[in-house]
């Protein structure tokens, strides 16, 4: 089904639904995007953990789950992803880029992470994403404040101008004591990396362990000047307009 809003109603929108529903219960930010955006909305998850894949279950069985298949993931994070499509009533969309590891060796070069990450991303992440999002109005992601100074402002609904479409964070506000609270109260599959040294999971080659003290994120690209896959973008994050940065 093709959109039937144009740009300025989606910003208006936006604008009014993150006022709304600031302070809201996480159910009551996804409920408002499922009765606002029908099947134009879906949720993304990473596999750290399955919380908002679970949330968005509760208010919308079947709702779309789209897991960026990297090719570069750890097995417990595939994991994570098999469990929450056998066990949560959502339909879990494993997007891969356009190039197998190996056509990308063959185009930029082996260990490209190792070389270029921003461009690693793009090709593996960011443009993966940017096409299925084409299916969609709007999309929500775990983004927390209280993960990284990046994301300390973090709306829990707005526009995202680099990519014109509504963006949903309805655990923005939650802390990390809230997530274990769900995580215990509904036996949300988790994954164990996060158990096992990692303060956050990305993909294999550009994620390590992360010391006592350390900032969460700090074990994600630690050889570079890098926070983010690209995904999120500060501007992205603020609501504010942006332009997307190509990658050549």
């Amino acid at each position: 089904m093709s959109s039937t809003r144009t740009v300025d109603e989606l910003v208006e929108l936006s604008v009014r639904a993150g006022k709304a529903l600031e302070g809201k219960p996480a159910e009551e930010i996804i409920a408002w995007a499922v009765e606002t955006f029908g099947d134009r909305f879906a949720v993304t998850s990473s596999m750290a953990d399955a919380v908002v894949a679970h949330l968005a279950s509760r208010v919308a069985p079947g709702i779309d789950v789209v897991f960026l298949d990297t090719g570069l993931h750890f097995a417990e994070t595939l994991r994570v992803r098999d469990t929450v499509a056998r066990t949560i009533p959502v339909t879990i969309r494993s997007v891969r880029p356009e190039l197998t590891l190996a056509e990308q060796d063959a185009e930029y070069g082996p260990r490209l992470y190792a070389r270029d990450p921003d461009l690693c991303c793009s090709l593996r992440k960011v443009q993966p994403l940017e096409k299925v999002l084409a299916e969609y109005d709007a999309w929500a992601a775990g983004l927390r404040r209280d993960e990284s100074p990046t994301r300390a402002k973090t709306p829990v609904v707005h526009f995202e101008y680099a990519r014109n479409k509504v963006k949903v964070n309805p655990i923005a506000a939650w802390t990390d004591e809230d997530v274990n609270a769900y995580i215990e109260r509904y036996d949300i599959p988790v994954n164990q990396l996060l158990s096992n040294g990692y303060g956050s999971v990305g993909c294999w080659p550009c994620t390590r362990r992360t010391a006592a003290g350390e900032d969460p994120r700090a074990g994600r690209w630690a050889m570079f000047d890098k926070t983010e896959c690209g995904l999120h973008t500060p501007g992205s994050l603020l609501g504010e307009p942006q332009e997307v940065q190509s990658v050549s």
